[in-house]
């Protein structure tokens, strides 16, 4: 009868611990989550595409397409699931990053033919996007957590050349979508790896309270992957 206790006692001592050691990491699911994050990685861009001269004097040629160089990506974000849909959620976010364009030529093209500009060297472009609204649908695992999301997104872009004066900038609508896993570390800590597209069509205008700016304005579709790690803590 004593050896019966000692193992009653015993398996319940082990249950005991492992509720409290799965309680240690586990993310609370009976309650709203929110949570903070920030990430880094690397920018994939496209090259930007149907372009066309915007210029009082020179609109509406069309321009060959510009390449843009891989860049460094930072950013930031806050999201919460909702308690009565843990698997739903929103997120708004910040990030940025130097796409520039490559050194090279651009052709227009107009109703009188096309004219090649000759190399030109490369312009210096800044991307900031506001990701303002992504809807989140989420596998509510216990540690292990996929995740993809799509929303709209504001772009704000700016063009310099690397010794010129200020240039263009833009702010245009887009939108963005991403696909990542996230992995609780502890019930608070996790880290998440995450793919993301971003899509706008940039309508780059000179600026015009400045007179040494760099007068010419274009139209292009901004389209770019980026591979992001990060770390976020949920509350």
């Amino acid at each position: 009868m004593h050896r019966l206790r000692t193992m009653i006692v015993a398996v319940i001592g082990v249950s005991l611990l492992a509720m409290l050691t799965e309680q240690a990491w586990r993310p609370s699911m009976a309650q709203a989550e929110t949570y903070v994050a920030g990430k880094f990685g690397v920018t994939l861009p496209q090259s930007l595409s149907s372009g066309v001269t915007t210029q009082e004097g020179i609109a509406g040629l069309d321009m060959s397409d510009q390449a843009l160089k891989t860049s460094i990506n930072v950013g930031a974000k806050l999201g919460h699931y909702f308690s009565r849909a843990k698997w739903l959620g929103i997120e708004t976010g910040l990030s940025y990053t130097t796409p520039h364009i490559k050194e090279g030529s651009i052709t227009f093209t107009g109703p009188g033919g096309s004219l090649n500009s000759g190399t030109l060297s490369g312009v210096h472009q800044q991307i900031l996007i506001w990701e303002v609204a992504t809807l989140l649908v989420r596998y509510p695992g216990n540690r292990l957590q996929p995740y993809i999301g799509v929303g709209p997104a504001l772009f704000f872009g700016s063009l310099k050349g690397p010794s010129a004066p200020p240039g263009q900038s833009a702010t245009s609508i887009g939108f963005n979508a991403e696909a990542g896993v996230r992995y609780f570390l502890t019930r608070r800590w996790a880290l998440f790896g995450e793919g993301t597209y971003n899509r706008a069509t940039l309508s780059y205008s000179s600026n015009d309270s400045n007179p040494n700016a760099d007068p010419f304005g274009f139209r292009a579709t901004y389209s770019a992957f980026t591979l992001n790690l990060g770390v976020s803590y949920h509350f």
